[in-house]
């Protein structure tokens, strides 16, 4: 068996998922046909938006399948007709058995972070607002319970010290898409040679830590309840989406749901926000705001914006 002959479905939505698309497309690989979610309407004018992946399978001339409900029957059937050996979700829903049960050889998942921990929807973003020193990506087959299949492969990267999550998600996105051809490879070797592909059962470990959805009200900012530490990494990893948020009272103006962007540490003496510096006490320590964004104005740094205000 070669590349061109293993039938590929891929399953994918997002930005984080059309680098792993374009590196099987360009590779040579025989992706017969993509699955995305519905577009959507978006923005002032309610346009419907497509995903990425799909603009980029529309590019390259995939057919692209968009099920609203992924038990469909004739999703389902329409699925069965492309004769998939293998399919890969990077980035996707959770899929039911039917779906992820029909190829031959399984279906493997491509998940940001360091299995078993962050299993969940933004794992990114959780190992960086928890202050973690390195991350990584996995691919595992993918079985009932969500996240906890065999890893194939894994690989680690560190996380700087003031890095954000921007930064470490794209440099994710060019790692997983490096072990998702890989493992694509090894599951043909293995066919090849005629043996059962090597996979490794997730660890069992005493502190999981998960990584839920995040939605606006997890990324307010409550300054009293957190040490400037604890603040900085917070920020960090909401930076630049979907942003930290609070409201401020600055040279008495309130200011609701200022976003957030860049913070950094400071001695808890230098607190107020007088001459270019905004400062806020936390519960220990203090932080001074380095880039926001007020509402109804463009992103910028604390300097600019105090300026403005007199």
């Amino acid at each position: 068996m070669t590349k061109q002959d293993l039938r590929i479905i891929y399953l994918g939505t997002p930005e984080f998922a059309v680098a792993s698309l374009r590196a099987l497309v360009e590779g040579g690989y025989n992706v017969v046909a993509v699955v995305t979610m519905p577009d959507k309407p978006a923005g002032r004018g309610h346009q419907m938006q497509f995903s990425d992946v799909k603009k980029y399978a529309l590019e390259v001339g995939l057919p692209v399948l968009q099920p609203e409900k992924l038990k469909d029957d004739a999703f389902i059937e329409e699925l069965r007709s492309y004769h998939a050996d293998l399919q890969i979700v990077v980035a996707f829903r959770m899929l039911p058995e039917v779906v992820w049960a029909m190829p031959r050889l399984g279906t493997f998942n491509l998940h940001a972070s360091l299995l078993p921990q962050y299993r969940g929807a933004a794992p990114i973003n959780w190992a960086v607002m928890n202050g973690d020193k390195e991350t990584g990506a996995t691919t595992f087959m993918l079985k009932h319970e969500i996240d906890t299949g065999n890893m194939i492969l894994q690989e680690r990267i560190p996380i700087g010290e003031n890095e954000n999550v921007g930064s470490v998600h794209d440099r994710l996105m060019a790692l997983g898409t490096n072990l998702v051809t890989r493992t694509v490879d090894l599951i043909i070797d293995c066919e090849n040679k005629g043996i059962a592909l090597p996979t490794t059962p997730q660890p069992e470990i005493a502190e999981l830590r998960p990584a839920p959805k995040i939605f606006k009200e997890n990324c307010e900012i409550k300054f009293e309840e957190k040490t400037a530490e604890e603040v900085h990494n917070f920020v960090r990893g909401l930076s630049p989406y979907p942003a930290a948020w609070t409201n401020l009272t600055i040279n008495g103006q309130y200011f609701e749901n200022v976003k957030i962007y860049s913070v950094e540490i400071v001695p808890p003496s230098l607190q107020g926000g007088v001459g270019g510096r905004l400062v806020i006490p936390c519960r220990e320590g203090a932080v001074r705001i380095l880039e926001l964004q007020v509402p109804g104005k463009k992103r910028m740094e604390a300097k600019a914006f105090l300026n403005g205000l007199h």
